[in-house]
């Protein structure tokens, strides 16, 4: 219960809680005000960076959300041509993080990581349909137990400023597995093929536990 209310925070995130309270201190010196100010930024910032423990359903029939959020669209596409996939046909889903949801993302799938490409970019609005094409963004290539490609995108918004990676090539990952985090505000698109989609465009999802699709 405690944990609930008190989760781990993300190893990100001690700089950044240092430093707001420090400020949230020196601010109380000077004004009370400013100090609750502060005191409000501090637990904003450990809000942020929490890093709950999530239960998956550990079952290849399914994929999970690789990040809470909103989804802002579900269809069909071409694959990311960074990767190579430009002509091949994947189903993808788009989940939009607001500054208030937990912002480490996770794999949807068991499987080994096979690639990992890193993309420089803009900071354009996350929820906007371009951002999956101009911003700055990580892909994660997945093949699944069934040796199927999955492939995880994160994608930093207008605020977020460093997309974390957390993973490595030939990394074995069970369903739900950590991947990495996004700092401030962003989005995770998911490609993949032969499941089908179970959520709709507005639902929240939950990272890890969020059922995305069925095969």
């Amino acid at each position: 219960m405690l944990e609930k209310i008190f989760p781990r925070i993300h190893t990100e995130g001690y700089k950044f809680l240092v430093i707001a309270i420090l400020i949230t201190i020196f601010s109380y010196l000077f004004s009370t005000f400013l100090g609750l100010i502060g005191f409000v930024l501090s637990i904003w910032v450990y809000y942020f960076f929490r890093d709950p423990e999530r239960i998956s359903i550990n079952d290849d029939s399914y994929l999970t959300s690789p990040a809470d959020g909103e989804v802002l669209m579900v269809h069909e596409i071409n694959g990311p041509k960074e990767l190579g996939l430009e002509n091949k046909k994947f189903t993808k889903i788009s989940i939009f993080m607001n500054v208030f949801d937990c912002h480490v993302n996770r794999t949807p799938c068991a499987g080994k990581i096979s690639e990992i490409f890193y993309k420089p970019g803009k900071f354009l609005n996350a929820s906007l349909d371009k951002a999956s094409e101009s911003n700055e963004r990580n892909y994660y290539k997945i093949i699944n137990n069934q040796g199927e490609d999955v492939i995880v995108v994160q994608i930093a918004g207008l605020i977020a400023r460093r997309i974390v990676c957390e993973s490595s090539k030939n990394q074995e990952l069970k369903q739900g597995d950590r991947i990495g985090m996004i700092r401030f505000g962003s989005r995770a698109d998911v490609y993949f093929e032969n499941y089908k989609p179970l959520i709709k465009i507005g639902q929240k999802t939950i990272a890890g536990e969020t059922l995305l699709a069925k095969k």
